[in-house]
C-alpha cells in the first residue's frame, strides 16, 4: 500500500491555511468592529462621567454656605431662647 502523494498533502495544506486565514480575518473584521464600537461607548461613559462631575462641583460650590447660615440661625436662635428666659 503506497501512502498519500506529497503533492496533493501540499495542495490539502494550503487549502486549509488559506481556509483558516479567511477566517481568522472574518474574526478579526468582527472583533476590529466590537472593538471600535466599545471604544465609543468607554469615550461616551467618560464625557458622562465628566459631565456628572462638573454639575457636581457647580452644585457643592452653591450649597457651601448653607451650613454656615445654619449655624448662624442656630445661634441666633439660642440667642434669643437665652435673651427671653433671663428676661
Amino acid at each position: 500500500m503506497t501512502g498519500p502523494d506529497p503533492v496533493d498533502i501540499a495542495l490539502e495544506v494550503a487549502q486549509l491555511r488559506g481556509s483558516v486565514e479567511a477566517g481568522f480575518a472574518r474574526i478579526d473584521t468582527r472583533l476590529d468592529g466590537r472593538y471600535d464600537l466599545l471604544a465609543q461607548r468607554h469615550d461616551q461613559a467618560e464625557r458622562r462621567l465628566d459631565e456628572h462631575d462638573n454639575r457636581l462641583d457647580q452644585v457643592e460650590q452653591r450649597l457651601w454656605p448653607l451650613p454656615g447660615v445654619a449655624a448662624l440661625v442656630a445661634l441666633a436662635s439660642l440667642s434669643l431662647s437665652a435673651w427671653e428666659v433671663i428676661r
